[in-house]
């Protein structure tokens, strides 16, 4: 482990953003969705279960085999909506895919994540994002709704790179674009066998895991062994003081059954 970080990377899902999962609002986007595909329903929620959740769980399959994220076209003409008017898929490919991430729930950025994230630029630190999700809308909103996007210098999806974790190319995607050598980065996330496993595969100075949830033990194997971990999001300001003097006895080393 390199103590000389000056990178700090994330992840998004589950890292710096968490999810409310508002029934009004899932249904909101699941009649849109079934409006867009031109169907025409009773119950879109039952509809969007046993039709668009089932084909998308294979289209995830096929995505985490062979850590690729398909074009919005691609996604709903191949795999989600291929039975349907494949004009009107194309032409509405990017709001459903806009929608689909809306039947997710409603994402803020965690408690003290913005706070957190400007004091570590304060202190010298270059923060990127690298993340694997669909559709390229909805996360260049997001960021310029809450006033984020300065304080980012790369923002890797895989929605756009076509690349998912822990295929290393995403994270070599980071490193190109900040000038960023691997020993002197860091990437935070809360999957360990991609966001850690991705991360350790080029060589990152450090690792941190993402815990929110304390009575979820960790399923660590040498592989997927992340430095530290964190249990809240400001605790990184435990973690990284002023840029050049890493508190790694801040730490919390993972271990099995914490």
């Amino acid at each position: 482990m390199n103590s000389d970080i000056r990178y700090i990377f994330l992840d998004l899902g589950g890292t710096f953003r968490v999810i409310d999962e508002d029934p009004a609002y899932l249904s909101a986007a699941r009649a849109k969705i079934a409006q867009l595909c031109g169907v025409e329903t009773g119950n879109p929620n039952q509809w969007f279960s046993d039709v668009i959740e089932k084909r998308y769980d294979k289209y995830r399959d096929w995505a985490l085999k062979f850590m690729c994220e398909a074009p919005e076209e691609v996604l709903w003409t191949r795999w989600l909506a291929y039975d349907m008017d494949q004009e009107r898929i194309r032409k509405n490919a990017a709001e459903l895919t806009y929608q689909y991430r809306q039947t997710k729930g409603r994402r803020t950025v965690v408690q003290g994540g913005a706070d957190t994230v400007k004091e570590l630029c304060a202190r010298g630190y270059t923060m990127g994002i690298i993340s694997d999700l669909v559709g390229k809308r909805e996360v260049d909103e997001w960021l310029d709704a809450d006033g984020l996007r300065p304080y980012f210098k790369t923002v890797q999806q895989s929605s756009v790179t076509y690349i998912r974790k822990p295929g290393p190319a995403i994270y070599y995607y980071a490193m190109e674009e900040t000038g960023a050598q691997p020993e002197n980065c860091c990437y935070v996330g809360d999957n360990l066998n991609r966001d850690i496993v991705g991360a350790k595969a080029v060589a990152f100075g450090m690792t941190v895991a993402v815990q929110y949830n304390r009575e979820k033990p960790l399923k660590l194997t040498e592989e997927n062994m992340p430095d530290g971990k964190i249990y809240t999001f400001p605790q990184l300001l435990d973690i990284f003081p002023q840029r050049g003097s890493v508190a790694v006895d801040k730490l919390i080393a993972p271990s099995d059954g914490q």
